[in-house]
């Protein structure tokens, strides 16, 4: 039997932009290893599969190369799908069972707010191969159980940064973000999202990222209500509030593409 596939733009409301996902609702959980093959073919930074469960919904992601523990654009993403396919009905929270515990959506108007453990990230120094790699001068460094995180002087130096992806891949973290205070007056901090030990060489807009990245920033500015800018070249908007031991990010998303997997 065909499988639906949808592929959505998350974190933006403009089509083309943002963080392309693919999603795929099923009855059951196939082999990991079919779930794999499938990401693949997407060839998208994550592909979302769904399972029905009692009170919600299972919920996993793969890079093309990879399962990973967090994923926010995905899990944005499968929440619109959700409701624009008739799954849930439009005023009913989405709950998701995930390898890093439960996590639930809710429409808010036109955005999706969801509510994420936050992964803050502790002050360690970087390695010197992390520092070679991404070609920045660092002004804090630190890391979480995910990722290394980098803050630089300003926006400009995220914006121009062109690391090393091959050197990259041989991190043992899943990914690295560098980031910087906004300067546009629109947005509070910029950031950036390096992964290719996970598949993935630049991740368009990263909401797991910004389970680090708000907390820090909260910390900084003094403010528990912030809006990042992700300045990939699709590039995206994440709005995030501080709430104790966890975060909400909010994002909007849009549907690009419908199609069905030949194959089961």
């Amino acid at each position: 039997m065909p499988h639906r596939v949808v592929q959505v733009d998350a974190f933006t409301a403009t089509p083309f932009t943002g963080n392309p996902a693919a999603v795929c609702v099923l009855a059951a959980f196939p082999d990991a290893a079919w779930m794999q093959h499938v990401a693949r073919e997407m060839n998208l930074s994550e592909t979302a599969f769904l399972v029905r469960h009692d009170d919600g919904y299972e919920l996993r992601w793969f890079t093309p190369s990879v399962e990973v523990d967090l994923c926010g654009h995905a899990t944005l993403a499968a929440a619109h799908v959700l409701w624009e396919d008739g799954h849930l009905p439009a005023d009913h929270p989405a709950r998701f069972h995930t390898r890093s515990g439960l996590l639930t959506a809710a429409r808010r108007g036109a955005w999706i707010e969801m509510d994420f453990p936050t992964e803050p990230a502790e002050a360690a120094p970087a390695p010197a191969e992390l520092m070679d790699a991404l070609g920045v001068t660092p002004e804090w460094t630190g890391r979480n159980r995910l990722d290394w995180l980098i803050a630089v002087r300003d926006a400009a130096t995220v914006r121009a940064a062109t690391p090393d992806f091959g050197r990259l891949a041989r991190l043992t973290t899943r990914g690295a973000m560098v980031t910087a205070p906004d300067d546009d007056g629109a947005h509070d901090f910029v950031s950036r999202f390096f992964a290719p030990a996970a598949g993935v060489d630049e991740d368009p807009v990263t909401g797991s990222a910004h389970c680090a990245l708000g907390p820090f920033w909260a910390a900084r500015l003094g403010r528990s209500v912030l809006v990042g800018h992700q300045v990939s070249a699709r590039g995206g908007v994440v709005r995030v509030q501080m709430a104790n031991d966890r975060v909400v990010l909010s994002g909007q998303a849009v549907t690009v593409l419908r199609g069905e997997l030949a194959v089961s």
